[in-house]
């Protein structure tokens, strides 16, 4: 039994003619009546009554005819639903997204590509680079946007943006007018950082390891507005991405004297199947990248 047999038994079914329903087929009466035979013999049942001059359907026949058309009919919507998908009218994309890039890069991307393409779902998720890279590995998330300071084995990666990490003091603070800062400066201060799997804390960390001190950390946070609104109300100071801290005038945020950067990418798990959707996405992001205004 084959799908072809099915459809020519349909028509069949539905015309009670063979050469009807060869006409309407574009096939020859032969094949049409072979496929015919061929469908009885393999299900050892006769469909048609063929003692008349019109053929009719058998009781079991009838009952085949039924199911046939169901099949046929959820096919033909697959079949549809799946062209919607190829053609971008249909789809859902899982993303991960760090805090750092939810703040300041990911609103203009997701603006953009759901301009783009208004009829694909974008689900978001928002974790750590390091529990990202988890759920990619694990084939839970389609795309993530994640740190690319260990390359893993199991995911490909496309760069977008490298920032420069800066230290964040109230206007107070009597460094505040510095144009850089030592991280040794730093050794007495109340530090608010990111929670434990942000590699923010991660490099911030180490950073004072190597300089020979580890740091009063007052609280952790991956709220990039809580982080904010405790450094401007003197809690602590905190350290952040220049592009987060662009547009903030109650605050003060110096580069480090050591320059630190984050580079950021999109990541995907290799040789994991890609939906037309996660290839979009791939390549609006490319395309991103090339443009003058690209981030840097």
């Amino acid at each position: 039994m084959d799908l072809r047999q099915l459809e020519y038994f349909q028509m069949v079914g539905k015309l009670h003619s063979i050469t009807r329903a060869a006409e309407h087929l574009h096939v020859s009466q032969s094949t049409v009546t072979l496929a015919i035979q061929k469908l009885e013999e393999s299900l050892d049942i006769q469909l048609f009554d063929r003692s008349q001059k019109q053929l009719s359907l058998t009781t079991e026949g009838h009952v085949f005819l039924q199911s046939v058309s169901d099949i046929l009919n959820r096919l033909q919507d697959a079949t549809a639903e799946l062209q919607e998908y190829r053609q971008l009218q249909k789809g859902t994309l899982r993303v991960g997204v760090p805090p750092l890039i939810g703040s300041f890069l990911f609103p203009e991307i997701l603006a953009e590509f759901t301009i783009r393409y208004p009829k694909l779902q974008l689900s978001t998720i928002e974790e750590s680079s390091f529990a990202i890279r988890q759920l990619l590995e694990r084939g839970e998330l389609d795309l993530g946007i994640v740190n690319l300071y260990q390359p893993s084995p199991l995911l490909e990666t496309l760069p977008i943006t490298t920032e420069q990490l800066v230290a964040c003091l109230p206007l107070s603070h009597p460094m505040a007018n510095n144009t850089t800062i030592a991280i040794e400066q730093l050794r007495d201060e109340q530090f608010i950082l990111f929670k434990e799997g942000a590699y923010n804390r991660h490099v911030i960390l180490e950073e004072c390891k190597q300089h020979g001190f580890v740091p009063n950390i007052l609280l952790s946070s991956d709220q990039i507005e809580t982080i904010k609104g405790l450094v401007v109300k003197e809690v602590g100071i905190a350290f952040l991405i220049h592009a987060v801290t662009s547009r903030n005038h109650d605050f003060a945020a110096i580069p480090l004297a050591n320059p630190l950067y984050l580079q950021f990418g999109l990541a995907w798990k290799k040789e994991k199947y890609l939906s037309k959707a996660a290839q979009a996405f791939i390549k609006f992001i490319t395309e991103i990248i090339c443009s003058p205004n690209a981030p840097r």
